[in-house]
């Protein structure tokens, strides 16, 4: 018997910004990364974005691109007790629509899987919070003594994750066509076409233009946005009058 998945991006879809940005916080505070770099690189990404006026992915790979320079030489231990604080001070800071999905599929005996950008070590503590069945994240190579050699196996773009769940069907014997994916960027877009249930969670403008491309697609879309406490469904037939 195949089992049916729901597939979770955390990232804007269950955690209620970036946990590379808190992660990044932890870095400068240990001064790992320099304040400079904060103020000179990522803030202007990020006012970019908080104006309006720039694409949020940016101001993400920004902070993951200092990231991948800032951990190299560190060893796994140093970045794994940054990991597991990071989670036990921010990780119930959640989305409430996602952590209902969350506790309503595993109450029909879905299996849960997140599938993120963020580093293997965030993902790892995240999912352990909140009872995912299995993970996949960002991995930063080690060397042989655990060491962080300034390599990455990313897993914030569309095609790595489509190679993620290409690979959790076979380990699960997955039902694609029974199964759920919940994302907010163009990078869940590979996760949106391959099953038969996909939601956007406050979607980016960039997911949503993708979407209304896709005819098939718009069509099985279904389209949340929390804001404060207040839940709202929208019909996609409706989104681009709504996007003027």
């Amino acid at each position: 018997m195949k089992n049916i998945v729901a597939f979770f991006d955390i990232d804007g879809t269950l955690y209620r910004e970036g946990l590379i940005s808190e992660v990044f916080k932890k870095l400068i505070r240990y001064e790992i990364i320099s304040s400079e770099r904060w103020h000179n690189e990522v803030r202007p990404e990020y006012e970019k974005w908080d104006k309006r006026q720039g694409n949020y992915d940016n101001y993400l790979l920004k902070m993951a691109g200092i990231y991948l320079e800032a951990i190299k030489g560190l060893h796994k231990y140093q970045v794994e007790v940054i990991a597991k604080n990071v989670i036990s001070q921010k990780g119930d800071r959640v989305y409430t629509y996602t952590r209902d999905r969350i506790k309503w599929h595993k109450d029909q005996g879905h299996k849960v899987i997140t599938i993120s950008g963020s580093p293997i070590e965030l993902v790892r503590e995240m999912s352990l919070k909140h009872g995912f069945d299995d993970y996949r994240g960002t991995t930063y190579i080690m060397d042989d003594n655990e060491i962080y050699t300034g390599d990455v196996i990313p897993m914030w773009d569309s095609v790595s994750k489509q190679k993620a769940i290409e690979e959790l069907v076979q380990k699960y014997n997955i039902d694609l066509e029974s199964s759920y994916a919940y994302g907010d960027t163009s990078g869940d877009f590979s996760m949106f076409k391959m099953i038969k249930y996909p939601v956007c969670v406050n979607p980016t403008r960039e997911l949503i233009n993708k979407v209304l491309e896709d005819k098939d697609l718009s069509e099985k879309i279904n389209i949340i946005v929390e804001r404060k406490d207040v839940i709202y469904n929208i019909n996609p037939s409706n989104l681009e009058l709504l996007m003027l």
